[in-house]
């Protein structure tokens, strides 16, 4: 069971959030880990643009129920409200996102690259 309602406290807890909201299916958890224009690269080369788009892709993405690992945590680079996440994947892959710091003080994504092969 996953807590959608959960808002990132600090960047990195985007990445875990990410995982737990994937294996749960909760595709409106997931959208909320995105600011409303955020951007997400498909696996097809496209991009979901706006949280629509992000929804879609999700919900075609946990449709068959698939099980993720989580993977390592890369080191945050910061600058002010702007936070560089990446994860190093158990396959050997690598995300890497831009997470903006909130009027409230927590992390949304607002560009998210979630696999870049080695």
């Amino acid at each position: 069971m996953t807590d959608s309602g959960k808002r990132a406290e600090r960047p990195e807890d985007l990445s875990r959030f990410v995982v737990e909201r994937l294996n749960a299916g909760d595709v409106e958890g997931l959208v909320a880990l995105y600011e409303p224009g955020a951007v997400l690269a498909l696996p097809d080369g496209g991009v979901a643009t706006g949280s629509d788009e992000i929804r879609r892709a999700y919900a075609h993405l946990v449709a068959d129920r698939p099980v993720f690992t989580p993977g390592r945590q890369q080191p945050t680079l910061r600058n002010g409200d702007l936070a560089l996440t990446s994860v190093r994947l158990p396959d050997g892959g690598v995300t890497v996102e831009v997470a903006r710091r909130q009027p409230d003080g927590t992390w949304l994504w607002a560009i998210d690259q979630p696999r870049i092969p080695e």
